[in-house]
């Protein structure tokens, strides 16, 4: 389903990226303000997955694509803010651009499931390669300390993440069984085709978007 006004959208997303800088620019605990290795590592590696945008047929780059890009951008580098150098930005960026796009046209259009929101594509493998690429690309010059953080520097961090995203995938997987299961015995999981034709707005709610006089 196209977006009904690309225009909004992508003022929300610039309005996101403009409120992820500030907050990067407050104070952390302690008074330190933060470097300029964590300020610039998030819109670096944003811009890095928004690039490409995501393809149509004929893969020519769209505005929605490269919005998408941007959310995919901020979930994949959240685990990271703090832990790696912008150079490792790059690289996180450029493998969720490429897995994500692979994710988002083969996997779906193979088992044909409704992800209007790309939710998993975006959320799930964005945050799940986000959090194992800290683990690879974490170091000490950039969290503090002496002792080694990430793999690449010899450190056991790739461990602990691989552990905590097993732990995350698990919780969300049983937690949305149980919720799908009570939605389902109590107001169902889809409504009826008529209803979507006329939009969920109207049909649900009782309230249109758009009223052209």
């Amino acid at each position: 389903m196209p977006p009904h006004n690309l225009t909004y959208t992508a003022l929300g997303r610039g309005d996101a990226l403009g409120r992820l800088v500030r907050l990067q620019r407050r104070q952390r605990p302690g008074g330190q303000r933060p470097g300029g290795q964590r300020l610039c590592g998030h819109p670096l590696r944003r811009g890095i997955r928004g690039w490409p945008g995501r393809p149509a047929s004929g893969c020519a780059p769209r505005c929605w694509g490269a919005c998408s890009g941007v959310v995919a951008g901020l979930v994949c580098i959240t685990p990271g803010s703090g832990m790696v150098q912008p150079i490792s930005g790059i690289f996180i960026g450029l493998a969720a651009a490429s897995r994500m796009l692979f994710r988002l046209h083969d996997i779906e259009a193979r088992f044909r499931y409704d992800d209007a929101l790309d939710v998993f594509g975006v959320h799930g493998v964005g945050g799940t390669l986000g959090a194992l690429l800290t683990g690879v690309f974490a170091t000490r010059h950039v969290k503090g300390g002496s002792a080694a953080v990430g793999l690449l520097e010899g450190g056991s961090a790739w461990i602990n993440q691989i552990v905590a995203t097993a732990i995350t995938w698990g919780l969300a997987i049983v937690v949305t069984f149980v919720l799908l299961k009570i939605l389902d015995a109590t107001m169902g999981l889809r409504v009826s085709q008529q209803e979507e034709i006329q939009g969920l707005d109207l049909s649900q709610h009782g309230e249109e978007g758009y009223i052209f006089i």
